[in-house]
């Protein structure tokens, strides 16, 4: 059962037919001007991996990857969750250098997804990664590469609304509020962290929360992050204040990677230091994998901010309860 939320007097600013269009100006606009802030080159990605090979993502931890078995192989399969992993093993075999990266569609089956306005069991995402080096491996550096996103973001909604003259009303902010994790809990102590997002979304519009995965001074983390990809203390999240639906929207979950200090580090604290026995981890701690950031950008998340939908299924089809369909029916939401 899916959690749904119809605004008051909501109505779609384009037709189905214009959607599909903007869908398409959008992917392609912004994935150009991704590509030329970034230094990024498009290659393809797998949609599955080996089953214990370490490549596929464990996200927050929790979720599980949709698994099949490969009779031809007589091994297992899993659906990946997002591509941060395959991505950087990447980078080493086709030889990228510090500055240059690459950048792909990522597909994948969430399985495990609470279903509302904002969430599928589909997800699509412009999956990024480039090579760095270690003096760029700073809260300074991310925060560069945090605005670069964030104008391509803005670049492509300018362009947009030229196109479709009914979104002349959709402003995003380019100025980026960045806060760490542990002063956004000291700023809304009393608050969850969800509502802390929102809280500081709404009063600033673009906000980048940073340092995501590690324990705050409350003994809490402010939301979870697998140990074995972001470096806890350099990674972040981008969300814009989505006014149809008066909440934070995250855009992008975004990080430099691990180094082989902080991924033991990271094993440790989170319970499971014997993942470095796996290949991936093996190559990263043994030096073989680049220094890297990177991190994936939802591209129905984008569609969404900038043609003011209220629902996810307005821009991707995707499987949703009857209670829903009825819901949207009734409120002329178009589902596609």
């Amino acid at each position: 059962m899916s959690s749904i939320i119809i605004p008051e007097g909501y109505q779609s600013l384009l037709g189905l037919y214009d959607t599909q269009k903007a869908i398409g100006l959008i992917k392609t606009i912004f994935q150009e001007k991704l590509c030329m802030a970034l230094h990024l080159k498009r290659v393809t990605a797998p949609l599955f991996v080996m089953q214990g090979s370490g490549l596929n993502d464990d996200l927050n931890g929790v979720e599980r990857p949709v698994a099949f078995d490969v009779p031809s192989l007589n091994e297992q399969a899993e659906v990946v969750h997002s591509l941060a992993k395959w991505k950087r093993y990447a980078l080493h075999k086709y030889g990228f250098r510090p500055g240059q990266g690459i950048v792909t569609d990522m597909n994948a089956i969430r399985r495990d997804e609470e279903l509302d306005n904002l969430h599928s069991i589909y997800v699509d995402q412009w999956d990024w990664e480039r090579v760095i080096t270690a003096d760029q491996r700073t809260l300074d550096f991310l925060r560069e590469t945090v605005r670069d996103i964030v104008d391509a973001v803005c670049a492509t909604s300018d362009e947009l609304r030229w196109k479709f003259p009914e979104l002349k009303n959709i402003h995003l902010g380019r100025d980026v509020a960045f806060i760490t994790t542990q002063e956004l809990e000291d700023l809304y102590p009393e608050l969850t962290a969800k509502q802390r997002e929102n809280a500081f979304a709404n009063e600033h519009g673009t906000v980048c929360i940073m340092q995501i995965g590690g324990k705050l001074r409350s003994g809490k983390p402010h939301d979870g992050r697998a140990p074995d990809y972001d470096d806890w203390a350099l990674n972040c999240d981008i969300l814009f204040w989505h006014k149809p639906l008066g909440c934070a929207l995250e855009l992008s979950s975004m990080g430099i990677r691990v180094d082989a200090e902080s991924l033991r580090r990271q094993l440790d604290e989170a319970g499971c230091p014997e993942r470095a026995e796996l290949p991936f981890h093996k190559m990263l701690l043994d030096g073989t994998l680049p220094l890297t950031m990177g991190g994936g950008i939802g591209q129905s998340r984008l569609c969404m901010l900038l043609l003011g939908k209220a629902h996810v299924g307005e821009v991707q089809v995707s499987l949703w309860d009857d209670a829903t369909v009825k819901a949207c029916r009734n409120a002329g939401v178009e589902l596609l």
